[in-house]
């Protein structure tokens, strides 16, 4: 079963594309929810062109996500790759 990606306006707000979230998404390297708050998800992933990305979703269903935020990954997510 493949899963349907909705996503926010707000998902691109940094340039990211559509592709490249989908990329990431399919090739995460870390995939959690946050400790702060368990209704956000986390996934680290490479994009086409192999720069780790940042993406926050929201489960909507067992097969739908809402993706509400791309970027480049930070330092303070890039940590726990190495727990």
């Amino acid at each position: 079963m493949e899963i349907v990606v909705k996503f926010a306006p707000s998902a691109f707000k940094h340039g990211i594309t559509g592709e490249d979230i989908y990329h990431a998404l399919n090739n995460a390297e870390y995939d959690d929810v946050l400790d702060d708050d368990h209704t956000k998800h986390l996934v680290m992933g490479f994009d086409r062109r192999t720069n780790l990305l940042e993406i926050l979703y929201n489960v909507i269903d067992e097969q739908t996500v809402r993706v509400f935020h791309a970027m480049k990954c930070r330092h303070i997510f890039r940590v726990l790759l190495e727990k």
